[in-house]
């Protein structure tokens, strides 16, 4: 547990956001676990771990990279977001990647837990996932923009689904019972062997999407 608190406090979140590591590059380990937070609001997230640790993720800065954690053990601490304020207390199982997602709500700051056991690297596709965390999106899915083909379809809210693809350059439009929200989201040239995920998180102006490279911190 100290081993752990210990890399919130040397890893600095420009550090976790500049590493461009690939996720893994042979599978996940068995025996170790993995786990990132990500700020869905437009105030700052911050991290108190027990030992006075800390993590922030504010601006463009969104999402911290995949910290590796002691399969099994419980880690806990404290999100705020503002003033408002949740309790961390969770441990991720063997193979696992857990992304902890701070949404703000009216009534303060709801913790959201999405849990991933990957199996599908190919060195020759990018895979790229979809986390659906806005329930006034209904039965939410992915097209590539000005195509009718969809990416994923009919994902409920707190779900996920992922998928391998041919690297290209990509513009996804986001739908929301069958109908196009907002406007496309470019993801630029996703890469061969690497991982994505994009972030769908309620906001004042409606369902909005976000694009985070899976990167394991070194």
């Amino acid at each position: 547990m100290r081993a752990l608190l210990s890399l919130f406090a040397l890893l600095p979140v420009s550090l976790l956001q500049a590493a461009e590591i690939p996720l893994y590059p042979t599978g996940p380990s068995e025996d170790s676990a993995f786990l990132r937070f990500f700020n869905a609001g437009d105030t700052a997230l911050e991290l108190s771990a027990e030992n006075g640790a800390s993590l922030r993720l504010e601006g463009d800065v969104r999402a911290s990279d995949f910290l590796t954690v002691p399969a099994g053990k419980p880690i806990k601490g404290n999100l705020k977001q503002g003033e408002a304020q949740q309790t961390l207390d969770i441990s991720v199982a063997p193979g696992e990647f857990a992304s902890v997602v701070g949404i703000a709500t009216e009534q303060g700051l709801n913790l959201v837990t999405v849990r991933e056991v990957p199996d599908d690297f190919n060195a020759l596709k990018a895979s790229l996932a979809f986390y659906s965390l806005d329930a006034s999106c209904a039965n939410a899915g992915l097209q590539a923009a000005g195509r009718n083909v969809d990416i994923f379809k009919d994902v409920a809210s707190g779900a996920l689904q992922r998928r391998s693809i041919n690297p290209l350059n990509l513009s996804v439009q986001l739908r929301c019972g069958g109908a196009s929200v907002g406007e496309p989201l470019a993801l630029g040239e996703l890469a061969a062997g690497q991982r994505y995920t994009l972030f769908l998180v309620p906001s004042a102006d409606g369902p909005r999407l976000f694009q985070v490279l899976d990167n394991l911190a070194n």
